[in-house]
This record gives structure tokens, sequence and C-alpha cells, in this order.
């Protein structure tokens, strides 16, 4: 069965979509841990990010990065955390946690709420970042 991830890759389910090339997809956490938490996933489905090939890897992290780059201008951060976690969902991803002090990127704190509108808007700045 596919993961969660790949029915947002497919369009099966809805997501907020800051960005997308053909072999990547970048869309915010429903439930972040700050305004901007972006989750960036492979489209291959494959479950952890060690097994991905060398080239989707690699690919993964460079595309992480212009995605940090346009997360840090759209919420003046100081810092954009990365993070691979992940044994909730089987797809590997990486997490770009917008952070000005250290604890922001902390998984134990509380996540936020924000509404369907909230991250839209939250989404479009950092589409308009790039």
């Amino acid at each position: 069965m596919a993961s969660v991830f790949t029915k947002i890759i497919n369009r099966d389910i809805p997501a907020h979509i800051v960005a997308e090339d053909d072999h990547y997809l970048a869309f915010l956490d429903i439930m972040p841990l700050t305004r901007g938490h972006t989750l960036v996933v492979p489209k291959v489905e494959v479950d952890y990010i060690f097994d991905l090939d060398d080239k989707t890897l690699t690919g993964l992290h460079a595309f992480s990065k212009k995605v940090a780059s346009a997360i840090r201008k759209a919420t003046s951060c100081k810092r954009v955390a990365v993070a691979v976690l992940g044994l909730e969902v089987p797809h590997a991803h990486v997490h770009l946690i917008p952070m000005n002090q250290m604890n922001d990127a902390n998984f134990a704190n509380p996540k936020l709420k924000l509404s369907s509108e909230e991250l839209s808007s939250i989404a479009a700045q950092i589409r308009d970042s790039f």
C-alpha cells in the first residue's frame, strides 16, 4: 500500500506544496514545530533514507538546500534545522524546521495547530521566496 507521502505526491490527498521537481516534493508539515516546518521527500517510495541510491540521496539534500533557502527568506529565521527521523511514515523524508533558538527543533515540543488558511499563506510565502 502506498505511503501517505506517496498519496500526496500522486495528489490523492491534499498538501500545502512549496516546491517540486521531477524527483522531489516539499510540503508543509500539518503538525509543525514552527511556522514553515517543511517535509522534503523523494518521489520514489523508499522507507529508510540510507536505502536510497546515492544519486537520489544527494539529490534530496541538494533539493532540500534550495527549499531551506526559501524557508529562511520567507520566515526570517536565524537558521533552518535539518532532521532525519521518521518511523511514523515508511517513506524517506527530511524535516526542515525554521529556528531562532535551539529548542525550536525539539520534537518533544507541542506541535502548532494552524488552520488550512494559515498553512496556505505560509506555503505561498515560501513559494514566493524562491
